[in-house]
């Protein structure tokens, strides 16, 4: 060995430390690999050999997130990406072609649509939109030009639910994919794979990570699937950080948990929402009044914790009602730990036609909650104080001077 100076030792000591002892993951912050020789780098960058090649599409971090995702969905495999949206685009990536279609429920997340229509539509894929129950839709717009059918279900924030396994029939009938939004419920209470689609995608910042600390989205499915998208996050880079996979990876030992416990807060809530005046409808499929219970009991594990609630009659009596909360933070995230409430018409589904609103139930009196851990005594205290509130807003001033006992 030739003798080096101390600038370059500087660089190289420590390099190789051992970290296999670690009880808690270390976080793989690099973006090149060594390679033992010029030979065994060809070998891993022709896919000869395993290993890691570049942080762009594997990265040991993001690795372990990847498999832990693909354990709680049952899948084979899974490949994590920038965000939602970027595992969004990888799939159309994929799968679409100019001349095909792709079929999508109307009750998506609402960039979902703007991305389909504004974006895609421009490379030869045309887009179809149906309602997310309307089953003789789906079955008159799936056809042999399909190459991808895409619901989220349940729905945000509406809590409409689609039969997994009778769309899934129908899309098989057409060599089409089944992709799954199960962003909502995550694995732990529902598993779309087992009903029958082939894809399952997440927006892996909401409940995976549970905190608001990250931005980033997972796809789950069988092998066949997944190196085709591996393919495209090699190629054009939606990469997820080494950072915020470790950040997952530590979220997901308290999923189960937090889920539980988000899933019966929201079922107390949405429960005495039920009952509380000038509230006309809630929303969750938890709730035995929702249109869609029975077929949520059957293929779901839990309901979640978003849901949604007309409050007064207008848009002034909901944003009345946003801005008394206390507790409750105004924010338009969903999964934090802490809860959250937001007016979609305004803000989630603000850019879809008025039209497509009113056809998504999506009414300028709507407000949608996101359940975190506070206790659910507390919540209900902001919620009542808050709906107290707008109805003091909504009475004349004299007559509200009089109910408090002041003199006017």
């Amino acid at each position: 060995m030739f003798d080096i100076q101390s600038d370059s030792q500087v660089l190289r000591q420590g390099q190789f430390a051992d970290y296999s002892d670690s009880f808690c993951e270390p976080i793989a912050m690099t973006s090149a690999y060594r390679f033992q020789s010029a030979e065994q780098a060809a070998a891993r960058f022709s896919g000869a050999e395993p290993g890691h090649v570049y942080s762009r599409f594997t990265n040991p971090s993001v690795h372990v997130f990847e498999e832990r995702v693909a354990l709680l969905e049952a899948a084979e495999g899974a490949v994590a990406f920038a965000s939602g949206m970027a595992a969004l685009t990888a799939v159309m990536m994929a799968f679409a072609e100019s001349g095909s279609n792709i079929v999508c429920s109307r009750d998506v997340f609402g960039t979902t649509l703007v991305a389909l229509r504004s974006y895609f539509a421009r490379f030869g894929v045309e887009v179809r939109v149906v309602g997310l129950m309307d089953y003789a839709a789906w079955e008159q717009a799936i056809d042999q030009q399909t190459r991808l059918v895409f619901v989220e279900t349940p729905s945000n924030p509406m809590q409409d639910i689609v039969n997994i396994a009778v769309l899934a029939r129908m899309a098989h009938a057409m060599n089409a994919l089944l992709v799954v939004d199960n962003t909502l419920l995550t694995p732990i209470m529902q598993q779309p794979l087992l009903l029958g689609a082939d894809l399952v995608l997440h927006s892996a910042g909401k409940y995976m990570d549970g905190q608001g600390r990250c931005v980033a989205g997972v796809v789950c499915g069988p092998l066949p699937l997944i190196t085709p998208l591996r393919g495209v996050l090699r190629t054009l880079g939606f990469s997820l950080s080494p950072m915020n996979a470790w950040l997952l990876l530590k979220s997901l030992e308290m999923l189960s948990l937090r889920m539980v416990q988000i899933n019966q807060s929201a079922l107390q809530l949405a429960s005495w929402l039920e009952h509380q005046q000038d509230v006309q409808a809630v929303y969750y499929s938890g709730l035995e009044s929702h249109p869609c219970h029975t077929l949520a009991c059957q293929q779901q594990a839990g309901f979640g914790g978003v849901f949604s609630f007309k409050a007064g009659t207008d848009r002034h009596d909901a944003w009345v009602f946003i801005n008394a909360l206390r507790l409750i933070s105004i924010a338009t995230n969903i999964g934090d730990t802490r809860s959250m409430v937001t007016h979609p018409a305004s803000t989630t589904h603000g850019r879809l036609s008025a039209e497509e609103r009113q056809q998504s139930g999506i009414s300028e009196n709507l407000v949608r909650l996101s359940i975190g851990l506070e206790t659910s005594e507390d919540l209900i205290r902001d919620l009542a104080q808050a709906l107290m509130q707008m109805r003091s807003a909504r009475l004349p001033r004299s007559f509200t001077l009089q109910q408090s006992g002041a003199l006017v």
